[in-house]
């Protein structure tokens, strides 16, 4: 594993969701991914590990995943990286899904940059590559260090589960097209952090997963 990447996974809000905060040990700047929420818990782990923060990076526009974004990019002044422009709509809803969930009061927001397949985000000397695969969400996006051989999946694949797909816009011939055609080719090797649940790996997945391993889909 490149000993420049360092991350800690926070759960947060009442849906357990995990936030990653990763970060380059050379530099000492970071991003946060997915921060849905529990936002002074999530600065005071940053502050703890003394990183600095440069940007939020977003998989999907889910309430646990993102209601924390608008806050934190306003309070420090952070320029916000994903999801894909398809998931604008989610986004738009965010005030109202806490409201109805009972979160705090969620803002709505425009990423400074949307991403789709090919790109690439950079968090201090570190970069990551960028995958879109809808269908949990239309716009969902997953980021994978290959260094690390880490990637950071959102709620795309689960260790023996894959994400739901009963939500508006959800598609589950998309989201199995996406883990096994854009995700296990990547390798056996590769450690995923999911949006809730333990990390796992693809060739776990790929032998075990219910859902979308090989057995499943023979």
């Amino acid at each position: 594993m490149n000993p420049s990447l360092k991350v800690e996974i926070i759960p947060v809000t009442p849906f357990q969701q995990n936030c990653s905060l990763i970060w380059d040990a050379a530099s000492m700047r970071g991003a946060l991914i997915d921060a849905g929420g529990d936002v002074d818990r999530l600065l005071q782990r940053v502050a703890h590990h003394g990183v600095t923060l440069e940007k939020l990076l977003v998989t999907h526009g889910h309430l646990d995943h993102a209601s924390g974004v608008a806050t934190i990019s306003q309070r420090l002044g952070l320029p916000v990286e994903g999801p894909h422009p398809d998931d604008q709509f989610w986004i738009d809803l965010l005030p109202t899904q806490a409201q109805q969930f009972g979160f705090p009061p969620a803002k709505a927001f425009t990423p400074d940059r949307w991403l789709g397949d090919g790109d690439t985000v950079t968090v201090g000397g570190l970069s990551f590559e960028v995958f879109h695969c809808p269908g949990h969400t239309p716009g969902h996006v997953v980021f994978l260090h290959r260094p690390s051989k880490l990637a950071f999946v959102g709620d795309v694949l689960f260790h023996g589960s894959i994400g739901r797909t009963d939500f508006p816009r959800g598609n589950h011939a998309d989201l199995i097209r996406a883990i096994r055609g854009k995700l296990f080719p990547l390798g056996d090797d590769i450690t995923f952090v999911p949006g809730h649940g333990p990390t796992s790996t693809f060739g776990a997945e790929r032998r075990s997963n219910p859902f979308v391993g090989d057995r499943a889909v023979a």
